[in-house]
């Protein structure tokens, strides 16, 4: 049974937007899919001919109508009826749903037996913006308050819109669900966007991560406050178009500790005898269970014909992760092991979870420090 509670600050994301323009989809699914949200990072303004009514702002009419549009759509969600929930969704998206419903078959089996409650409503009004208008800002609830949020839209063409967050809780994996809603000419509420996160990682909240990165950047172990930080974010937020005072302060906070040659702005380069490995992205997963640092890497033309032979596939990737720890010890606190994959034309050609403790570290001498490499 679904209710409506107060707010409660999802790492795999799942999204569906409301127009035809392709974007890559992050997350487990993968794939191409309709782009409507781009989130804004400037401090813009919202425009003048829009407007955000919070659930404390709505009348009855209102809250209970979109309430129990968003209660619907969630129960849909819960028992996997994909069929009902289409038929609840506009037309372009309803077109083309086999993203949505790829992702639907991957999360009920994780919220079948959970309490689903809908946690914040809010009434978007861009019905009166310009039309082809590039961007579109609400600001929802008092500006520059503790409690205001804002969300930030790309070529939100004009329409009333709406925004519901539910939380599926009491289960191993609790998940936050966040549906975009079109108002139709009937009028009805219809879904236009869809999007999933995570509530926890490795059992941990992102009030956890947030306050053991703090505890790691006070002991100067900015890697890991920084992947820590990550994680936080990534929780808190449970779409990326939202932003408020407390995520302000969140990427403050990163922001000071940011380690030099972290991977993200630039490629990281790793050296171990006569090896070298590209390293393109690291970050905070628990898709295996245990909290891990999911390293990706580029290998060259040799290492990737090494990789067709599993046992020379296993002593790569494990030679990597032992460099990447030789450079940075403090990696061996923070998270329980190392899951590698060796990407290649923006895909896993390979992937092995390591445990730590078969990760034992290579002299200091043996493996120069991580460097920024020119992309």
């Amino acid at each position: 049974m679904a209710r409506i509670r107060s707010c409660k600050p999802l790492l795999n994301m799942r999204w569906f937007p409301l127009n035809s323009q392709l974007f890559s989809l992050p997350g487990r699914s993968g794939g191409l899919l309709a782009l409507l949200f781009l989130l804004v990072f400037a401090p813009l303004g919202a425009r003048a001919d829009v407007a955000c009514t919070t659930q404390s702002q709505m009348t009855s009419t209102q809250r209970d109508a979109l309430a129990t549009a968003a209660r619907s759509m969630g129960t849909d969600v819960q028992h996997g009826d994909v069929q009902a929930l289409r038929q609840q969704t506009i037309p372009p998206v309803a077109q083309d749903f086999s993203g949505i419903a790829s992702s639907i078959q991957s999360l009920q089996p994780l919220i079948a037996k959970a309490k689903l409650t809908v946690d914040d409503l809010y009434l978007l009004d861009a019905s009166g913006q310009p039309a082809h208008a590039a961007q579109t800002t609400f600001t929802c609830g008092l500006p520059d308050s503790l409690m205001s949020v804002n969300f930030r839209f790309h070529d939100l063409p004009p329409a009333h819109y709406a925004l519901a967050i539910l939380h599926a809780t009491g289960v191993a994996q609790p998940q936050q669900i966040t549906l975009v809603l079109q108002q139709s000419a009937l009028p009805r509420w219809m879904l236009a966007g869809f999007f999933v996160r995570p509530m926890t990682m490795a059992g941990h909240d992102g009030l956890w991560f947030w306050t053991q990165a703090r505890a790691y950047a006070q002991r100067k172990m900015d890697w890991d406050a920084w992947l820590y930080y990550q994680a936080a974010r990534y929780l808190l937020s449970p779409v990326d178009f939202l932003d408020s005072p407390n995520l302000e302060k969140l990427n403050h906070e990163a922001s000071a500790i940011r380690p030099e040659g972290m991977p993200g702005r630039q490629l990281m380069t790793l050296h171990t005898g006569a090896s070298t490995y590209t390293v393109t992205a690291l970050r905070p997963t628990d898709a295996l269970g245990p909290l891990d640092l999911s390293v990706h890497y580029q290998p060259g033309a040799a290492q990737s014909a090494a990789l067709n032979d599993p046992v020379a596939a296993r002593q790569q990737v494990l030679a990597a992760a032992q460099a990447l720890l030789a450079a940075h010890p403090e990696l061996q606190t923070a998270f329980e092991g190392f899951w590698m994959h060796a990407d290649q034309g923006g895909s896993s050609i390979y992937a092995l979870e390591l445990p730590m403790t078969q990760v034992a570290p290579v002299s200091a001498s043996a493996a120069a420090p991580s460097k920024p490499a020119v992309p």
